[in-house]
This record gives structure tokens, C-alpha cells and sequence, in this order.
């Protein structure tokens, strides 16, 4: 017990006593003592939340139960194991979704930007914006692979989007709908907003002659911004891979 706290980062030597007054008195000093006590408390469950078992296992049974456990504990407490030794503020239905389909698509690239993003978003901010940023680009990167297209010259966010969104057919003039157009001109700007965030107040640049002060609820709204964007992309992208070879395509 005492090299899992020391391995954690918690403030201070072992109490004494039994394991259970040891564990309880040390949790307690974490809460009020460590700048961090959330990524003090991720990594001393991240190898009960990561341990790889399969049902030929003995204690797989025991192990699955346990995680379970664990999870419905932190969202008691409107908090969410995530991959890596985080525990962050509960996901939201954006995230959640991406994180589903991006297993399904199997996208590593994505999916560690995903998960840096999420870990960071209120111990630092400007590494999580330049994550949510780095979601979309890899994503237009692994479309623009599949499709053959050709990349461009800058291969940023924004001509990174531009070549994805007119494949599939992202064009407001396109459609009848007002409502709709309004909608796919807003995510746009969202698009453009985030790659302008991530150039300016992320840590992918260095910082400039105005300082942005990024706190947790800017890169929570960056990285749902970019959850969304994600989605109706890989949703528009699944939909072409079915049809592709029947009606002619339409967003």
C-alpha cells in the first residue's frame, strides 16, 4: 500500500496503523493537502480500471465487478475514470458518444487525443484545447487517407477541414433547409474557432504579447465543441461507407 500512495504523489509520509485507517487517513490528506488530488486518486485506481483480464481468467469475474464498483462510486460523485491515471469531471453526451465510436472505427491516433484532452481539462487547459484540435485534425487526416485525397499544403486544422468537408459534401448552399443551414454554418465557425484557440492560448504555440487565461470550463466547451464536430463527421463518414457504391452521395 504504501508504493501505491508513494507512486501516486501523495503528500507525506505513511500514517500508521491498519490498511484501512492508513488508506482513509492518507486519502484525507490528499483531499486537502495535494494540488491535484484527482490525478493523485486516478493513478491510485489505475491499475484496478486498466488491468487487461479475459474470461478464461480466474479473477476475471472478481475484476470486471470491481471496476464496476469503482465507476459507479466516481459518478455518484459526478466523476469518470479516464484511460491514463485521470479522473475528470463526469463526460459529457458528446464525449461519451465519440468515445464509443472511435473505438469502433479504431483509430489510435484519435483516440490518445481524446483521452489527453479529457485528462488535462482542469490541471491544464491549454494542453487539453490543443488535444480537442488535434481530434479533428487526425480524423480529417485518417479520411483524407481513405479517400485518397490529396493533403494540402498546410496541414493544419482549417485546410485540413476545408479538403474533408467538401468530400463529403458539407456545402450550406446545398441544402433546402434554413434551419439546417444555419446549423452547418455554426459548425464552421466552430471548426475555425478551434483551430484559432489552439494557435493563440493552446500549448501548441508559444505564448504571445496577449496571454489568454484558459480555465477548465473554456477547454470543456473547446473540447465538446470538437466531440460534435467529430461525430457528425464520422456519422456522414460511416453513412458514405454504406452507400458508396449505390445512389449518388448526398450530405
Amino acid at each position: 500500500m504504501n508504493s501505491l500512495f508513494l507512486y501516486a504523489n501523495a503528500p507525506g509520509d505513511a500514517p500508521e496503523g491498519n490498511k484501512l485507517f492508513k488508506a482513509t487517513e492518507w486519502l484525507r490528506r490528499v483531499n486537502k493537502q495535494a494540488d491535484d488530488p484527482l490525478r493523485v486518486l486516478g493513478r491510485l485506481i489505475e491499475s484496478c480500471m486498466e488491468i487487461q483480464s479475459t474470461p478464461d481468467d480466474w479473477n476475471h469475474a472478481q475484476s470486471e465487478s470491481d471496476k464496476m464498483r469503482v465507476q459507479e462510486i466516481l459518478a455518484q460523485h459526478n466523476l469518470q475514470y479516464v484511460r491514463g491515471g485521470n479522473v475528470v469531471g463526469a463526460l459529457g453526451v458528446p464525449s461519451r458518444t465519440l468515445d464509443s465510436m472511435l473505438r469502433a472505427f479504431d483509430f489510435a491516433a484519435v483516440d490518445h487525443e481524446f483521452e489527453r484532452a479529457l485528462g488535462n481539462v482542469e490541471s491544464e487547459p491549454r494542453e487539453a484545447v490543443s488535444a480537442a484540435s488535434n481530434i479533428l485534425e487526425s480524423l480529417c487526416k485518417a479520411y483524407i487517407a481513405e479517400a485518397s485525397l490529396p493533403l494540402p499544403q498546410r496541414q493544419d486544422l482549417k485546410p485540413l477541414w476545408e479538403v474533408v468537408r467538401k468530400d463529403l459534401g458539407f456545402d450550406p448552399g446545398a441544402i433546402a433547409d434554413r434551419d439546417l443551414q444555419t446549423i452547418l454554418t455554426g459548425l464552421f465557425a466552430v471548426v475555425e474557432g478551434i483551430g484559432a484557440l489552439r494557435t493563440h492560448a493552446s500549448s501548441a504555440h508559444g505564448s504571445g504579447m496577449v496571454q489568454y487565461r484558459l480555465e477548465g470550463r473554456h477547454a470543456r466547451l473547446a473540447i465538446h465543441s470538437a466531440h460534435t464536430v467529430a461525430i457528425f463527421l464520422l456519422e456522414t463518414w460511416q453513412k458514405k461507407r454504406q452507400i458508396r457504391s449505390s445512389a449518388p452521395w448526398r450530405p
